[in-house]
């Protein structure tokens, strides 16, 4: 009779930077030569969603655009500001604390809205609900980085 066991270290494997850069390159690719068609998806029970983020550059001010897993929370997207758990923050987060008022283009078409950093007690509970998306793996992954990895919220403007 055959025992299978967990190991950890082994459950929390990352594949390497590059394999994590070129997949993100692929997918803009993807998403540019299909015009939008393939890339973008919405949150179900099981998946988080695809949304395309636009921010304006903190020194550039041109826009930026970015691939971000999000689920909602109310009338509230939620992300995680990391940047395929390397340590850096990602430029998109740094560009998005200096200009807050941004917008997110979605499956159905674009949202305008404001994004900030969850509160600690909002995080918390926040952080849970990306465990049910990416397992329990995820502290795993958070541990990696010498900064906590912020929960951001977008909220819808008016």
């Amino acid at each position: 009779m055959t025992t299978t066991t967990t190991n950890p270290e082994r459950a929390a494997w990352l594949p390497p930077r590059w394999i994590i850069r070129t997949a993100w390159a692929l997918h803009r690719v993807m998403y540019r030569l299909t015009g939008g068609r393939f890339g973008l998806r919405a949150p179900t029970a099981d998946t988080y969603g695809l949304a395309r983020l636009h921010t304006v550059g903190r020194r550039s001010g041109r826009e930026r655009a970015v691939m971000v897993g999000y689920y909602e929370d109310g009338p509230n997207l939620v992300t995680l500001a990391m940047n395929g758990w390397g340590d850096a923050e990602p430029a998109w987060w740094l560009n998005l604390q200096s200009q807050p008022d941004v917008t997110v283009g979605l499956f159905n078409g674009r949202r305008a809205v404001h994004g900030r950093a969850a509160t600690p007690a909002e995080r918390q509970r926040l952080w849970e609900i990306w465990r049910h998306y990416d397992g329990e793996n995820l502290d795993t992954w958070a541990a990696r980085r010498s900064r906590e990895t912020a929960v951001v919220i977008l909220e819808p403007r008016v």
